[in-house]
């Protein structure tokens, strides 16, 4: 808890601020302050809801069915994942289609070890992966024994839970079309 202003310090102005520990009284050089002044009881909530809309609800639901969706922009390209408004017009957007569960990485990095928060226990790569179909890339992992594996250009596929509640979680990562 600091017991005086930003523009003092126990030493300010040539003499030391003293408290009784007893009273927790502070002395300043605008007065006696007692830390019970100082002192302001702040409750952070959010007590909303919000739905996941038409454009996620429906993503997620996908998902859950094993399915993958991308919408149309207003220039006619597809973005994955998708969103309800256009990220360069502003525009809405409510025009979904499926798209492939394979698709090539255009980009990826190795992580090893893995993060804590991370729900990869093993070394794996986190790749942007354009889904066929679409014309934007998604974040996803990519699980190949090292990073020698992976290269830019190459092709993977959705390895899918077994069990799909509607989460990104339901796509446990990708892996290559090609396992030699």
């Amino acid at each position: 808890m600091m017991r005086w202003g930003p523009w003092e310090t126990p030493t300010s102005f040539g003499k030391s601020l003293t408290s009784d520990k007893s009273k927790h009284e502070f002395k300043t050089r605008y007065g006696n302050v007692r830390d019970t002044d100082l002192r302001v009881d702040l409750v952070l909530e959010y007590p909303f809801s919000r739905s996941t809309g038409k454009v996620i609800g429906a993503f997620l639901t996908g998902l859950r069915e094993g399915v993958l969706l991308g919408i149309r922009r207003p220039d006619g390209t597809v973005m994955v994942p998708p969103v309800e408004y256009d990220p360069v017009t502003g525009e809405q957007l409510s025009e979904l289609l499926e798209v492939g569960h394979s698709g090539e990485i255009i980009s990826w990095t190795w992580v090893d070890p893995p993060r804590p928060q991370s729900p990869w226990d093993k070394p794996h790569g986190l790749a942007l992966i354009k889904l066929d179909g679409a014309d934007t890339a998604m974040l996803h992992a990519v699980f190949a024994g090292s990073p020698e594996e992976l290269f830019t250009g190459m092709r993977v596929t959705a390895l899918w839970r077994d069990k799909r509640e509607g989460h990104i979680t339901d796509i446990l990562g990708f892996i290559s079309e090609v396992r030699s």
